[in-house]
């Protein structure tokens, strides 16, 4: 799949934006704090309809306006569909195929993206949170189930904490109301539990012979999800939820004492380990870098597994934050393959033909020119 065509309107620092582009490979050039990532970052919010960047939705739409919009035209392997999203401060409102869908869990994953950034390369060596928030996006565009079930236990889990909050210090906690939210969030859980199990066994899958080839045929990388109540990767469903109504009892002393939910798929973790070492706590810079790179190159092709044609990807600021040997890499695997956006202050120095037979667009303060050939 790619997008031909996008049209921003008060989106960020742009008034009016309309760009065709190529469906390989498009390099957005400029200084530092022109605009190049917001338009990096508009392709994905149409996609994902949330920033990588920010969870203030406001900060998207411009200064001063009331609402922001993103069009995009997106062709894929069955034909052509156009994709709209409208940012308000009464919310969002997502359009496939000019018809409004009622659930954005239902546009989600219409068009698929990877995004590699900068941020991206602490997704090992980073927070907990920066590593669920990574599955929780990934899994989400290839399985509208898993956002509308993420979503439900969102609520649920901030239900249940209020709840913990008002009895905070009790020894007990006699409420029906209690009882139900945590039989509701049990379920929730060990549904998103489950799917990420399943994810990683996918992810596993793909990245570790790309990380294998990165290394040279050096290293083997293990990706292991780590939920904190600690569970089977073998078991079902219900048993899962049998697993986890056991921890929340035993674990209620602690939440009363605490005031908040002490277990369940918002405090799991993963973890990559490189020769069986944990890559987070003894690996290099190289390494856990090796390690970014090769998860981001496993989603592509996880992605065009599970949907049947590649994503978009996106790569801000990224190639000068690898080697050589790493950059050729990544720019090797796209090649002609995955219609690509980059974004950099300068082309020198990237010596491969992807970029060179690039379409080029120059950024200077919130204005786009197209390079001629």
């Amino acid at each position: 799949m790619y997008i031909e065509r996008l049209k921003l309107t008060n989106y960020r620092n742009y008034e009016s934006l309309d760009l065709s582009f190529s469906p390989k490979i498009n390099v957005f050039l400029g200084e530092n704090a022109q605009g190049k990532t917001n338009v990096m970052e508009s392709i994905y919010v149409l996609s994902m309809a949330k920033s990588h960047r920010t969870s203030n939705e406001k900060e998207l739409i411009r200064w001063e306006q009331d609402y922001g919009k993103i069009k995009g035209d997106v062709q894929k392997k069955y034909g052509h569909l156009p994709l709209e999203l409208t940012l308000s401060k009464k919310g969002k409102k997502a359009r496939v195929n000019h018809l409004e869908q009622s659930r954005l869990s239902n546009y989600i994953g219409q068009m698929n993206v990877v995004m590699f950034a900068p941020e991206d390369l602490t997704v090992v060596k980073g927070s907990p949170q920066i590593r669920r928030r990574f599955l929780d996006m990934e899994i989400g565009q290839i399985s509208p189930v898993y956002l509308h079930d993420l979503l439900t236990f969102q609520k649920l889990l901030k239900q249940r904490n209020h709840l913990l909050k008002q009895n905070q210090g009790k020894s007990t906690l006699q409420d029906v109301m209690f009882d139900v939210y945590t039989e509701q969030y049990i379920q929730a859980a060990a549904q998103i539990i489950h799917k990420r199990f399943q994810f990683m066994d996918l992810l596993q899958e793909w990245a570790e012979p790309i990380h294998f080839g990165i290394s040279r045929n050096l290293e083997r990388l293990q990706i292991r999800y780590r939920p904190v109540s600690g569970m089977n990767p073998d078991w079902t469903i219900a048993e899962m939820a049998a697993f986890l109504e056991k921890k929340l009892h035993d674990t209620l002393p602690r939440e009363l004492e605490r005031g908040v939910t002490l277990i369940g798929p918002h405090r799991d973790d993963l973890q990559f380990l490189v020769n069986d070492y944990d890559v987070q706590t003894y690996g290099s810079q190289g390494q856990q870098r090796t390690t970014a790179l090769s998860l981001k190159l496993a989603e592509i092709e996880l992605i065009k597994q599970e949907v049947g044609e590649a994503p978009i990807l996106l790569l801000d600021d990224v190639l000068s934050e690898l080697d050589d040997y790493r950059q050729s890499h990544l720019l090797n695997t796209i090649q002609g393959e995955v219609q690509t956006f980059v974004t950099t202050t300068s082309v020198e120095g990237i010596d491969h033909d992807t970029i060179r037979e690039a379409a080029m667009f120059h950024v200077k303060q919130g204005s786009v020119e197209v390079e001629e050939d």
